[in-house]
């Protein structure tokens, strides 16, 4: 097992919550009267996650190597031993969004009465959120209950998902509930497919609740990328990008990610793509690798009609070992 896997089970774990980004794909009114979060409008852009990209470095100064990539946006996991104040003074001198991080819940959200939990915790992760100018909050279900009937788990989330959803509404915020695979990186987590995920959105009920929508887990878990990425778009706030397997940057797997852009851009989405994915070589050049491909697939869907995609072959990233294992 990998280190970061480990990271990232620990944060789950202990956080109950992870990331997502701006604002939302939601156009019109809840029951409630609030106003949705607008389309973004322009372009999709792309976010590094820096628990997984520049890790060289201090965890700030992973935020100067964003920059220096070409990028123009950035998100986390938990807040918790993170200097929040030193991010935001990094992110305002260098110019740059903060996509998302991880919300607090206050516990897992499958279990009995986690509404009374997740309102209170969800309240301190907004606060962070205004000190950091962010408008996207990820969020996770938790662990998969023994002896509860998935039944009552799903409505326990839709509950608790319902308790928060004005708090965000008037906080200008968006939840960005995530599905995670357990084949692989997670074993034992409750939300693992797209299905129920979008079901759980529908039954919620709010524009500032949608989806998050990672491509590794989702092709693990189901496949059918393409077809599932886009078919609810106006459902989705974020997308998540590492390729299969490994969980590595674009084109060293079996994922075409050309077409997988050119159609989320097609579908109207406007928002974040976080590229959550541990090269195998030089960082940057595999972000910056990934950013040529991604601007190519955006053209090609501004097109009519698109462009071919380009011959199969991974994406070049510059000198540098494999890492060690499986993410």
């Amino acid at each position: 097992m990998e280190r970061h896997e480990v990271t990232r089970r620990s944060f789950i774990g202990t956080t109950m919550g992870a990331a997502a980004a701006f604002s939302s794909l939601a156009e019109t009114r809840n029951a409630r009267g609030a106003e949705a979060l607008p389309v973004s409008g322009g372009k999709p852009r792309l976010s590094a996650c820096i628990e997984a990209l520049f890790t060289k470095v201090p965890f700030v100064e992973r935020i100067e190597e964003v920059k220096k990539a070409g990028l123009t946006a950035f998100e986390f996991w938990g807040r918790g031993g993170k200097d929040l104040d030193a991010i935001a003074k990094k992110k305002d001198e260098l110019g740059l969004d903060l996509a998302t991080f991880g919300c607090d819940t206050g516990g897992a959200l499958v279990a009995a009465g986690s509404k009374d939990k997740f309102v209170p915790a969800l309240k301190e992760s907004i606060a962070a959120a205004k000190k950091l100018a962010c408008k996207r909050l990820l969020v996770t279900t938790g662990q998969e209950l023994k002896n509860v009937s998935r039944a009552d788990q799903h409505k326990n989330i839709v509950e608790a998902l319902k308790a928060g959803a004005p708090v965000v509404e008037d906080a200008g915020i968006t939840l960005c509930l995530e599905p995670l695979n357990v084949l692989i990186n997670h074993k034992g987590y409750y939300l693992a497919t797209s299905d129920e995920g979008f079901q759980i959105i529908d039954e919620v009920g709010s524009p500032n609740v949608l989806l998050l929508f990672d491509i590794y887990h989702q092709q693990i878990t189901e496949g059918n990328i393409i077809r599932n990425a886009t078919k609810n778009v106006k459902k989705i706030g974020h997308y998540h990008v590492a390729d299969v397997p490994g969980r590595h940057e674009p084109g060293t797997g079996e994922i075409n990610w050309f077409n997988v852009f050119r159609e989320i851009a097609r579908a109207g989405y406007a928002d974040f793509l976080g590229l959550e994915m541990w090269p195998t070589g030089d960082h940057a050049e595999a972000v910056r690798a990934t950013t040529k491909l991604f601007d190519d697939a955006l053209a090609a869907a501004a097109s009519e009609p698109a462009t071919a995609a380009p011959k199969a072959g991974r994406a070049k990233t510059g000198k540098g070992g494999k890492k060690k294992g499986k993410a």
